[in-house]
């Protein structure tokens, strides 16, 4: 593997901009959201630029006014780079560059950047590594006119580093390396997701945009300890915990990686395997921003997402998280839930009421049983303890009488 090259975090002032090719697009709230992730990389965004288009510049995102006018903006306030807010091709980031005489930057490599610098598992760190080859392939020699003229910042960390060195067919080495100790990790995550089902523990997957309050809820619920920030993508590996509810049945809590608009493409690809834990999952809990002014478009982004990776017809239950941040109560909708709660992870309330709406979805994926066991059947009832909901039992001379929920998978092992 390549020795890392150390370089000085530096202080970056970018410059956002962003088209606009539609008076119904949202690329204000968009380069709000950028703004923010540019932060979170460790930068300031010092002013915001939008043009109105008709389409993208195929050649150079912007149109010539518009370059002239960055140009000015850029030696005014003596600023050490741009930022798009759309992924840009090789060709505009090449012409960008020589055209501003700067760093250029787009949405993709700031979130690239944030994934990098927010992985510590194995597989975390390989699948950043992987979505930054994958998309700096064929954007090496523009990239390392950018990075050898400012020697670090954001899109130069963790493997980013690596680029300086690299060319395509070493590149496409590593990338091919990647993919076979990717397929290596996923094959002990199918292994655990087995045991899993073995032992026919029900898992409930908590999905929702980036700073929804995902980690607080794992955290408040089952005393996770998972890092708990106000910034986007504060976490990124994936958490699994077991919640044990009032009735004693016990869940398997699970998070995932935040969502977020245009996310890209090549970390959908890499994070399919850790997305995909919603898919096997058993219930969906959607943790919802009440206090983001986005909140519809959020919601939208992240249905889009679970449509994507074709996750459906599971149990949904939705929480307008945050409520603890809203100076009165609103009235919130989401059509494709089952159910819905106002909660705040972080004070705790309506967490009760989560728990109660997870027995119900449990109970009615389970059968009712009122059964007198023979004493030498003892171990069945540990059963039922332990996977179902034990509602009665009674010891009688001639056995235990038990009235209990437990899962369909089970009723014939405990009848029989």
């Amino acid at each position: 593997m390549a020795e890392l090259i150390e370089l000085n975090e530096i202080q970056e002032n970018v410059i956002l901009i962003g088209v606009s090719i539609n008076d119904e697009d949202d690329t204000r709230q968009s380069l709000e959201e950028l703004a923010d992730l540019v932060k979170t990389a460790g930068a300031n965004a010092i002013a915001t630029m939008i043009q109105n288009r008709e389409s993208i510049h195929p050649g150079t995102y912007i149109g010539k006014g518009k370059m002239e006018e960055t140009k000015e903006l850029i030696e005014e306030l003596q600023a050490t780079g741009v930022v798009c807010d759309d992924e840009l091709s090789p060709a505009q980031l090449r012409n960008l560059e020589e055209t501003l005489g700067t760093k250029v930057m787009d949405r993709t490599m700031v979130i690239l950047d944030i994934f990098a610098k927010r992985a510590t598992t194995r597989e975390g760190k390989i699948q950043v590594e992987l979505a930054q080859l994958k998309y700096s392939l064929a954007r090496l020699v523009g990239l390392r006119s950018s990075l050898s003229r400012l020697g670090g910042g954001i899109g130069t960390r963790g493997p980013g580093e690596k680029k300086l060195e690299m060319d395509r067919r070493l590149a496409k080495d590593r990338i091919s390396q990647l993919k076979r100790e990717l397929e290596e990790v996923e094959r002990h995550r199918e292994v655990a997701r087995s045991q899993r089902s073995k032992n026919k523990t029900p898992v409930a997957a908590i999905v929702g945009y980036t700073n929804a309050g995902k980690s607080t809820l794992l955290n408040t619920l089952t005393g996770a300890g998972v890092l708990e920030e106000d910034k986007l993508f504060a976490t990124l590996d994936p958490t699994t915990r077991m919640l044990v509810l009032p009735s004693k049945q016990q869940v398997l809590i699970t998070d995932t990686v935040g969502f977020i608009r245009k996310l890209p493409h090549h970390l959908i690809e890499a994070f399919k395997s850790t997305l995909l834990e919603a898919k096997y999952a058993d219930i969906i809990i959607h943790v919802v921003d009440a206090s983001n002014p986005q909140i519809e478009k959020q919601m939208h982004i992240v249905y889009e997402t679970l449509d994507s990776l074709e996750i459906k017809d599971k149990p949904v239950i939705t929480l307008f998280n945050k409520q603890d941040k809203l100076e009165e109560k609103i009235n919130l909708r989401d059509f494709r839930a089952d159910q819905i709660l106002n909660v705040s992870a972080k004070s705790g309330e309506g967490l009760l009421s989560l728990q109660n709406e997870l027995e119900e979805i449990l109970r009615k994926q389970n059968i009712l049983i009122e059964r007198l066991f023979p004493y030498d059947e003892a171990g069945k009832i540990q059963m039922i303890r332990k996977y179902g909901e034990l509602l009665e039992e009674e010891y009688k001379n001639d056995g235990i009488y038990v009235k209990a929920y437990i899962p369909m998978r089970y009723y014939e092992t405990v009848i029989n």
